[in-house]
């Protein structure tokens, strides 16, 4: 199982009910954590990041708020989370501080791991990861790219 960052886990929370409430109504983060028991200051900084990167637009003022800015449909699983993280999931040993690197007998396995989840996860839009009725589009991801994945035989498909 791939761990997921809490700050995502938010970002997602907060993503679903906004997509469920409509795209005219305001949510503000007091709403959000009162509704799903969440620290307020880091779900605020998570909503924060999301208006910055122009997943979320912002509502001066007393009854102010965010509304989503873009379709859950034009948003990837990993462009959320490279965001939110700060960080890319692009992992490369021979840039990083290892010190097996020059005896290691698995960096290639590991960069074709790696190389096989940015593909998964850059092309699972947040609609159909959030969405109720999502296993079957969650099944079929991974099958469109499994063909092509070295690290899966058809076989086993």
């Amino acid at each position: 199982m791939i761990k997921i960052n809490r700050k995502v886990e938010y970002a997602l929370m907060v993503l679903k009910l906004m997509n469920e409430k409509g795209s005219s109504d305001l949510t503000t983060a007091r709403e959000v954590c009162d509704r799903y028991e969440l620290p307020f200051d880091t779900t605020a900084k998570v909503m924060q990041q999301m208006n910055t990167a122009g997943f979320l637009h912002s509502h001066k003022g007393v009854k102010g708020g965010y509304t989503l800015a873009r379709d859950l449909t034009s948003i990837s699983y990993i462009e959320l989370a490279e965001i939110i993280e700060g960080k890319s999931f692009m992992m490369d040993c021979h840039e990083g501080p290892c010190d097996l690197i020059h005896s290691c007998n698995i960096s290639q396995p590991i960069k074709r791991l790696n190389d096989y989840l940015i593909n998964i996860f850059s092309s699972l839009t947040l609609q159909e990861l959030l969405a109720d009725d999502n296993l079957l589009a969650l099944k079929r991801t991974p099958e469109k790219k499994v063909e092509n994945c070295p690290l899966v035989h058809k076989a086993e498909v």
